[in-house]
């Protein structure tokens, strides 16, 4: 099981072992954990075999980086955690609408999307999505959801081209039911796309450049 890793990659990443490289000895992070320069050698090798961690061994002392992977198993620990003691069953994200590329009417055209949309989320998107670039402070928020989780509408082939995924959340804005749908395909990673049975921008009142906060359900 991931949780007896859990440990080492807090205290590695509170050395800022996420973004960067830090030196620690496995004498050290034994104290720090409690447990023998042995063990704690061993948990570090553990680490590099899970592919939690990056490891540097210097003329002097090793250096050690988490992975992205480690990182999303700190993340994921942290929304436990917040569900526990903040006893929330939603991440509240923040952003600025702004104008889209026009990939998300493309894709909530399709028939098979359509199909799933309205079975697995309970209505009919309106064809096109609102598009919210979410703040810097709210990122890890939607890293976060598109790493796992939702309601998974499936791809399909289409005349020789492929569709993938799209991972779902329902959510809320104000007091407008709708759902994040995140692509496994997308141009950009800090862009958050909203379906709804409404043309949003029109319920609403938006235009580019206004801030929505986006109450999305963790299941």
């Amino acid at each position: 099981m991931n949780d007896k890793f859990v440990g080492a990659l807090r205290i590695i990443a509170l050395m800022g072992g996420i973004h960067d490289y830090i030196a620690i000895s496995s004498r050290e992070l034994g104290d720090m954990l409690g447990m023998s320069q042995q063990s704690a050698s061993k948990r570090i090798l553990e680490l590099l075999d899970k592919g939690f961690i990056h490891r540097d061994l210097g003329a002097r002392r090793q250096r050690i980086k988490l992975t992205d992977k480690g990182t999303d198993l700190l993340r994921k620990e942290y929304l436990e955690y917040q569900k526990i003691f903040e006893m929330r069953d939603y991440l509240l994200i923040r952003g600025i609408v702004i104008t889209g590329m026009g990939e998300g009417q493309y894709y909530v055209t399709q028939s098979s999307y359509q199909e799933q949309f309205t079975e697995k989320l309970g209505f009919e998107p309106y064809d096109g999505t609102l598009n919210i670039r979410v703040t810097p402070s709210d990122q890890s928020k939607l890293d976060s959801l598109r790493r796992g989780g939702g309601i998974v509408i499936k791809g399909f082939e289409k005349n020789g081209r492929t569709f993938g995924d799209v991972r779902c959340y329902p959510a809320r804005i104000q007091s407008i039911d709708c759902a994040i749908a995140i692509p496994s395909r997308s141009h950009y990673s800090d862009v958050m796309e909203i379906v709804c049975r409404y043309h949003l921008r029109r319920t609403l009142g938006l235009k580019d450049g206004d801030m929505v906060e986006v109450r999305v359900s963790l299941l």
